[in-house]
């Protein structure tokens, strides 16, 4: 059990990275040179919703990424507009502008052109669903030990 798992552990990465770079191919292809894959990630994760940073980070898994330094770059490159929230003047609002309202209308195109070739090689719905069951129960699995851990 030991050896699948410790692949399992390996394939989730690997996955991830590669997902990051299919994002930055998409980028270079469209020529967008003033935005990473990781902000790109963020802005997906934000889309049409608004967002502290708090919230961004629970959200999103950013692979060591500072979250804060990545929305400042956001707000300076046009792609996000940050507001302080209105009751709490400490907290900050992040939502996306037309800019990034538009770039996350292309990466969401790639999603939708992903999923068509990615069916039409006999990896549809139903597995994508199974195996999207089996990563939740790890990640359910993780969280139990973490939290066992710091009970003890």
């Amino acid at each position: 059990m030991k050896d699948p798992y410790l692949v399992s552990i390996r394939l989730i990465e690997r996955l991830h990275r590669r997902f990051l770079d299919v994002i930055k191919t998409e980028l270079d292809r469209l020529g967008i040179e003033d935005i990473n894959n990781v902000q790109t990630l963020i802005l997906s994760n934000i889309n049409e919703e608004q967002l502290t940073v708090g919230e961004l980070t629970v959200r999103g898994y950013y692979l060591g990424s500072n979250v804060s330094y990545n929305v400042k770059k956001l707000v300076e490159t046009g792609y996000l507009i940050q507001e302080r929230s209105f009751h709490d003047r400490r907290m900050t609002r992040v939502r996306l502008s037309p800019k990034g309202l538009d770039l996350v209308g292309k990466i969401d195109a790639l999603y939708a052109k992903n999923a068509e070739e990615l069916a039409a090689t006999g990896i549809g719905a139903d597995r994508l669903s199974s195996a999207n069951d089996l990563l939740s129960a790890l990640e359910r699995f993780w969280s139990n030990y973490i939290s066992r851990a710091y009970q003890r």
